[in-house]
């Protein structure tokens, strides 16, 4: 029984840490840093770079923000479906 509650009790606090949010994407800001980005939404669950280009993504398939930098700052940003 305690082994379940526990389980239960770790479910809801990891539900609960989910920093991809409509309130966080409408903190970032062009030219922000890497760094303050993650700050904001945590670590990306991605990232991809190319020619001085790095695209990463927060989220999942459903629910998600996209961020473009260049040279370590946000050039654009986009979000599917968050809340």
């Amino acid at each position: 029984m305690k082994t379940r509650l526990a389980l239960v009790a770790l479910l809801f606090g990891l539900t609960g840490c989910n920093k991809v949010t409509a309130e966080n994407y409408a903190k970032l800001q062009t030219g922000m840093p890497l760094a303050e980005v993650t700050a904001i939404l945590g670590s990306p669950q991605s990232c991809d770079e190319a020619l001085g280009f790095k695209s990463c993504r927060w989220g999942d398939d459903k629910s998600h923000v996209t961020v473009q930098f260049v040279a370590d700052k946000l050039v654009l940003h986009a979000a599917k479906n968050i809340h």
